[in-house]
């Protein structure tokens, strides 16, 4: 089989006939099927039911479909990889980045990627961290960094720091001793990735937890960003949980406080790519960039990587 035949057969697959899947390769229809016909010819077997207004797959058609996939991605990224020994004067890089990436990595990165190489396109896609290595792993992003655990079949994790995450409220008395998950089920929660719900890797820990003790937490109000979480806590209108990095920053409002969990609970911000890619020059300087900023940041107490432990209840400078 050839790279030809092969690229032929995968958009026919996707197009669901010879005539668009020509149009796609800017080949003549005739072209396309006698790419098919040979393939077919060589294997002794139909690759697709002809006749009806789409092409199915038969099933040998079907068995034959991740070979293909691999087999064109292994050239195209072969290419790739020959494309990405050169400078950074051109082309756009793609980065996930979990949804709060401000709090860790400083506004100004883009902007000092920008400043050095004006001529690479940037794309940071900032979502929930489910999301970017759901986008790594099809492709649609080069690389990222997430918040661990997610679904990392076909991905190279590597973790670089791990920040703590505190139970917050604006009420003293619940933060006079290390939060529990028996006690979390029972309060009023306030909790954002409202769209992501408990496939929000810092949730899924604390769904795992309440399973193990056969709870469920049910939060009384769900908004889509921490900010909006913490405005409402700070009204006395339910708790959340916010990590260190965020529970430090200027957004938190000076009622918030913060206590740990009796059993520590900890974001792990992890760099992923796909196992068989090959980072651009943008997207490898940038990836460096953001690990060095997040690397760097450990030796700030705000973000330790080692936090202290204790559970001691933890108020806003200025709160009683």
């Amino acid at each position: 089989m050839t790279l030809n035949q092969l690229r032929a057969f995968l958009l026919t697959v996707r197009t669901g006939s010879f005539t668009a899947a020509a149009a796609e390769l800017k080949m003549a229809q005739a072209s396309v099927s006698e790419l098919i016909r040979r393939m077919e010819e060589e294997a002794g077997l139909a690759l697709f039911i002809r006749g009806g207004r789409r092409l199915v797959l038969t099933s040998a058609g079907a068995e034959l479909l991740p070979f293909a996939e691999q087999a064109v991605s292994s050239v195209d990224e072969g290419r790739a990889a020959l494309r990405s020994i050169g400078s950074l004067d051109g082309g756009a890089v793609t980065f996930g980045l979990l949804r709060n990436a401000s709090y860790y990595l400083l506004p100004d990165l883009a902007q000092q990627f920008h400043e050095a190489f004006p001529n690479v396109r940037l794309r940071l896609v900032g979502q929930n961290s489910s999301e970017v290595a759901a986008a790594v792993s099809k492709g649609e992003l080069e690389a990222g960094l997430v918040v661990l655990p997610v679904e990392d079949a076909g991905l190279r994790v590597t973790p670089l720091i791990r920040d703590e995450v505190f139970y917050a409220s604006a009420d003293p008395e619940r933060l006079a001793a290390p939060m529990t998950i028996h006690r979390m089920a029972e309060a009023d929660l306030v909790m954002y990735d409202a769209r992501y719900g408990w496939s929000d890797p810092t949730r899924r820990q604390i769904a795992e937890r309440a399973q193990l003790e056969g709870l469920r937490i049910e939060p009384i109000i769900e908004v889509e960003h921490v900010e909006a979480a913490l405005a409402l806590v700070a009204r006395g209108v339910g708790d959340t949980i916010i990590s260190r990095a965020v529970a430090d920053s200027p957004f938190c409002p000076p009622e918030v406080g913060t206590v740990s969990f009796a059993e520590p609970l900890y974001d792990t911000i992890a760099f992923i790519q796909r196992t068989s890619s090959v980072l651009s020059p943008g997207a490898r300087e940038l990836a460096r960039r953001a690990r060095s900023t997040l690397l760097a940041g450990i030796t700030d107490p705000a973000q330790r990587v080692y936090p202290a432990t204790g559970g001691t209840a933890r108020r806003r400078p200025g709160v009683s």
